[in-house]
């Protein structure tokens, strides 16, 4: 299942109406000197100061550089461009647009290429875009509130009514998906993001304390409590796509979940054979 969705809010940062804002932000919230971005774009730090505080206009190719050197999304490039006065050179076309078809499939196959494991599809605010058919069972008692469109992923994990009360190892996993959040708000400044992490903190956890993972660990495990009860462990991925020149394809992210133990793989194995 696919949904198609438009994405189209602006970060802070992408709010600023001045390109000398823009930079400024970026280049702070990257960490970065004048000196350091200057030299990594190859520019004079004159010619960056000047153009932070708008007493100078940088050329497209100029603006294209300090964009890769501060690692800005397709999203925050064509920002910069336009608040320049640039045309934006990465469109944004919807995920039902004729010519999307190949990421459409692409991501459809590899969902339905998971199963009998759960796998989903989400955007950068993670909205739900897609799921397999692994997914639906372990929705079944949540809060119908909770899955009207747009569903978010983080917001159905963490709710109270939603797979919260069923997930075992809660305080471990909600820190892990907390911790997750607040690097996407570092890294973006995205007030959607930001708003949903003060959301999804404020929600009561069965944990005194978030623990932090067992120095043996590989990775933080879900502990979920699936149809009928049944104890499931499972071990997250995300895959996206390696070279976007859409934004809304860069900001496509599956989430795959394979099992963490052989029990998990047999039951769930079992429970495909059963409904076949």
């Amino acid at each position: 299942m696919i949904v198609a969705m438009t994405m189209q809010t602006h970060t802070l940062i992408e709010a600023q109406s001045s390109v000398g804002d823009m930079l400024r932000a970026w280049r702070r919230r990257r960490r970065l000197s004048q000196l350091d971005l200057a030299l990594g774009a190859e520019i004079s730090t004159r010619h960056l100061s000047f153009v932070e505080t708008g007493r100078a206009v940088p050329s497209r190719q100029v603006l294209m550089r300090l964009a890769e050197e501060l690692a800005l999304p397709l999203r925050g490039r064509n920002a910069l461009l336009v608040a320049a006065g640039y045309a934006p050179v990465h469109p944004e076309r919807p995920l039902d647009a004729p010519d999307m078809a190949p990421a459409r499939e692409a991501v459809a196959r590899i969902l339905e290429a998971h199963e009998p494991f759960p796998a989903l599809a989400v955007d950068r605010h993670w909205t739900l875009v897609g799921a397999n058919r692994a997914v639906a069972p372990f929705l079944e008692g949540v809060d119908a509130a909770l899955l009207d469109p747009p569903a978010n992923v983080l917001r159905l994990s963490l709710h109270p009514d939603g797979l919260a009360p069923r997930i075992d190892n809660l305080g471990e996993w909600r820190a892990h998906l907390l911790h997750r959040l607040r690097q996407q708000v570092d890294h973006s400044a995205d007030p959607v993001l930001t708003a949903l992490l003060e959301e999804l903190s404020a929600y009561p956890s069965r944990a005194t304390a978030e623990p932090a993972p067992a120095p043996s660990a590989v990775a933080v495990p879900l502990r979920v409590r699936g149809p009928g009860g049944v104890r499931l462990s499972f071990l997250s991925t995300t895959t996206v796509f390696g070279t976007p020149t859409d934004v809304t394809l860069e900001e496509i992210a599956l989430e795959c979940l394979f099992p963490a133990d052989e029990e998990t793989r047999r039951i769930l194995q079992a429970t495909t054979e059963t409904n076949r």
